[in-house]
């Protein structure tokens, strides 16, 4: 894959930034913000990495274990964008699977997350996104994600309502037929609450 940054059309950004500084009455030339485009145009190439990411990818080494047991990888910090207003949304991603037969690296489950947060989101989606993943690469016998963010376009425009939490999740296979093996990752989820 080329650098990211050959992919994002970044004059482009620039100019739509000088318009909107523009457009809110500021000088787009003035010394504090003459650079802002550019920083602008940067940030959203980073922020935005996930839309030429291929997650999948880093499911595909996995190792051969006679592991059945339950993988939980608590507290993943991700960030991303919000679709609506394009402002971010912050949190964790508790992921857990119970493989059948294969087992990932335990860094590829964050770096899905990671992947699938960098882009222009909204969070129920992106649950049901590294839900679907898991399940279908992994071939897991069962899969579980909980993402719990705070969403900026929440919390300083609107209702502005700061400490505000969004909790979404995610069930297949063997977590959503059997409610007690559901309970059981859901209370290592919340143990050290």
């Amino acid at each position: 894959m080329e650098p990211l940054e050959s992919e994002v059309d970044k004059p482009r950004i620039e100019r739509a930034v000088r318009e909107i500084l523009a457009a809110i009455g500021e000088d787009p030339d003035r010394d504090g913000l003459k650079d802002t485009p550019a920083r602008v145009g940067r940030m959203y190439a980073e922020l935005f990495a996930g839309m030429r990411a291929r997650p999948a990818e880093h499911l595909k080494r996995v190792f051969e274990e006679r592991y059945d047991e339950l993988v939980l990888v608590r507290d993943i910090s991700f960030n991303s964008m919000c679709e609506h207003h394009l402002l971010p949304f912050t949190g964790v991603a508790h992921v857990g699977y119970l493989p059948s037969g294969k087992v990932a690296g335990l860094s590829k489950l964050a770096r899905v997350v990671e992947d699938i947060s960098h882009r222009p989101q909204v969070q129920e989606r992106m649950t049901h996104q590294i839900a679907d993943l898991m399940a279908s690469e992994l071939e897991a016998k069962g899969v579980i994600v909980v993402l719990e963010a705070t969403h900026t376009c929440m919390t300083i425009r609107g209702i502005k309502k700061p400490g505000s939490m969004m909790v979404t999740s995610a069930v297949r296979g063997l977590f959503k037929s059997n409610p007690a093996t559901r309970a059981e990752v859901m209370a290592l989820i919340n143990s050290r609450r």
